[in-house]
């Protein structure tokens, strides 16, 4: 089946958790063990109804706090598709955790609570769906009970949230609106006789049938090596295969390649997987190719198709979200880890950070602080071979590494 990975953020008390629990409770996706669990435990609270919440804030300071902090992820799946949820948080201090859930979504769940309508944080959530360029959005208008499931007070809060909107890059972005109760069931799953003025689906509805092809790029082929495959054995004497995953575009047998950053030529062979030959890689598989000819290629260098060459430079400039606690200044040096390559490189240059509840750019400050979103200039020791993330997010994006610690302290996508 078809696979949707799609991640959810709402402010404090939204009924985030509360949503993704009554998605599992309504498909019929909770064990035995799960629903006995709950129901102790929001027995314990003095609730007399079930604390679906509970299903996904697993950390106890989460549960205490009811608030969500780390990234949790869900799976679950229906007659019609699987589905990965990213369960992330909403909180500004944990703006780090929410851009590292969103980076691998084809869709986006924004939730709004029905009374307070669009505020600061909303506008901070879509600020990352929009930088991350998540083709699809959906902003979940919840708690529409406590409202009086009023059709008015759904349009206010649609008209707010696409005014707002407007003043952000356009790209192929949609923007979908659905009123629900996570509480009480309402457009979740089933669809909500509360609501006859909604002609709409249910979220499942919308979750099951929306289109996220146009995210994959089939053209732009690219291949990083992770490992060259040599046996050394008298039956495979001869035998060189580079192993990895085609992150996108395809590869087809005959078809001449360029290998990077060497630009050495060649054509492919053979595509190998376990379990059997294959005429053509498609995006996402993982398959080893071998070429016609003897060509010296190693781990972190990439194949691409002759025709259509990435971008290759020393310099980069990048939308950053900076995750450590020790601030980034001007001429800070760490590790580049693109695709399998890991390169010595230089924050040459802060260009602005970015206030992502008004949209201002700050070109005064050039300290880069934990959860700061900003604009940089990258100088590498090596070249890198890559795409803008606009036109392939899989070769347009990265991370950065302290040297020293060892910790990954950014996320970056390639401008």
């Amino acid at each position: 089946m078809e696979l949707l990975k799609f991640s959810t953020a709402g402010s404090v008390d939204d009924g985030k958790s509360t949503l993704i629990g009554r998605l599992l409770y309504d498909t019929g996706s909770l064990t035995e063990d799960q629903l006995e669990a709950v129901e102790a435990a929001s027995k314990r609270k003095g609730f007399d109804y079930l604390d679906l919440s509970l299903l996904t804030d697993g950390l106890s300071a989460e549960r205490e706090q009811g608030i969500t902090i780390d990234v949790a992820h869900i799976y679950f799946a229906t007659a019609n598709r699987k589905f990965i949820i990213a369960d992330t948080p909403g909180h500004v201090e944990y703006t780090r955790n929410m851009v590292t859930g969103a980076s691998h979504s084809q869709l986006s769940i924004i939730l709004i609570d029905a009374r307070k309508g669009v505020i600061e944080q909303t506008q901070r959530h879509f600020f990352i769906a929009n930088l991350l360029q998540i083709p699809e959005i959906v902003v979940a208008v919840n708690k529409m009970d406590l409202v009086g499931f009023e059709e008015e007070k759904f349009n206010a809060i649609k008209e707010a949230f696409l005014q707002f909107a407007e003043g952000f890059p356009k790209f192929k972005q949609n923007i979908t609106f659905i009123p629900i109760s996570s509480l009480k069931g309402d457009n979740v799953v089933n669809e909500s006789e509360n609501m006859p003025w909604y002609q709409g689906k249910s979220l499942l509805h919308y979750l099951e049938n929306v289109d996220v092809s146009s995210s994959i790029n089939k053209t732009d082929a690219r291949f990083p090596v992770q490992y060259v495959i040599r046996p050394h054995s008298e039956e495979f004497h001869d035998y060189r295969g580079y192993a990895g995953r085609v992150i996108s575009g395809e590869f087809t047998v005959g078809e001449e390649v360029t290998v990077l950053p060497s630009q050495q030529k060649s054509t492919i062979k053979q595509v190998v997987t376990f379990d059997g030959d294959l005429k053509t890689a498609e995006t996402h598989s993982s398959v080893t190719l071998l070429l016609e000819d003897e060509v010296d290629i190693t781990r972190g260098n990439m194949l691409v198709k002759t025709a259509n060459l990435p971008q290759i430079d020393k310099e980069i400039t990048a939308d950053i979200c900076w995750m450590d606690t020790q601030s980034l200044v001007p001429g800070g040096k760490y590790l580049i880890e693109h695709s399998h390559n890991l390169i010595k490189a230089i924050v040459r240059e802060v260009d602005y950070i970015v206030h992502t509840s008004t949209l201002n750019k700050d070109t005064e400050t050039k300290t880069i602080k934990l959860n700061d979103i900003a604009r940089v200039k990258i100088k590498m020791a090596q070249p890198l071979f890559f795409d803008a993330y606009e036109q392939n997010q899989a070769n347009g994006s990265f991370i950065l590494i302290n040297e020293q610690t060892k910790n990954t302290v950014a996320a970056g996508i390639i401008v």
